[in-house]
């Protein structure tokens, strides 16, 4: 795995977020990374909590939070992604004349529990035909690092059809912008949690994102989200 996260282009990535407000990744996982992952989704004993989406109008799904201590793979994808992110993440902060993150994973998540925020964040989603994700954003208390990861499991076309990941782009005074992206197997998609920097003609300023997933046509989905601060 860290050969391939040497193989990041941080600014590339940089540029697509600052462009487009997402960008992806080259794969993060194998087939059988992904495999191994999904087949966790079934293990009661690895999840904190499981959410039914239906029962509370997200959409048609479920999805289920690891508990402490993370299986290591997934331990490893958030530990050995956070600090290249950390580094968008200041330059985004210091554009909106925000606080700054810690520089290492561990650092953040003491600022999480000196907050309350003690809870794992990373979690596994799964999608049957007719199932969706409505727009949302992931913040889960007061500490919110602005950016995260979600790593395609499935294969499109073959796993699934449909259940294009959405991201709508709510600009002030104009109309929505909405961004459509399919990552293959393995590839990774980063986004902000809640807003990014626009500059605008007096400046940088927040432009608020929501993210979400169109209806699956045929066939299961699995995802595997990567939030780096840690919840209420």
């Amino acid at each position: 795995m860290s050969a391939v996260l040497d193989r990041l282009d941080v600014p590339a990535l940089q540029q697509g977020l600052d462009t487009d407000g997402v960008a992806t990744t080259p794969p993060m996982l194998t087939p059988e990374q992904c495999a191994e992952v999904t087949a966790m989704f079934d293990d009661d004993a690895r999840f904190r909590s499981t959410v039914v989406m239906a029962r509370h109008a997200f959409g048609e799904g479920s999805y289920r939070y690891f508990a402490d201590p993370l299986p290591p793979l997934v331990q490893q994808l958030r530990e050995q992604l956070y600090p290249p992110l950390a580094q968008i993440a200041n330059a985004w902060a210091q554009r909106l004349g925000e606080p700054t993150f810690p520089t290492d994973l561990d650092a953040l998540l003491a600022e999480c529990a000196a907050l309350g925020q003690h809870r794992p964040t990373p979690l596994v989603l799964r999608y049957g035909p007719g199932g969706y994700n409505c727009l949302h954003q992931d913040v889960y208390g007061y500490l919110t690092f602005p950016l995260q990861f979600l790593v395609m499991l499935s294969r499109p076309d073959e796993d699934f059809t449909g259940g294009e990941s959405v991201f709508v782009e709510q600009r002030p005074r104009q109309q929505s912008r909405p961004v459509v992206v399919r990552p293959r197997q393995g590839e990774a998609v980063v986004f902000p949690v809640r807003h990014r920097p626009a500059r605008g003609a007096r400046g940088f300023h927040r432009v608020q994102m929501r993210h979400g997933v169109s209806a699956v046509h045929s066939g299961s989905r699995h995802v595997l989200g990567i939030i780096f601060h840690n919840a209420r």
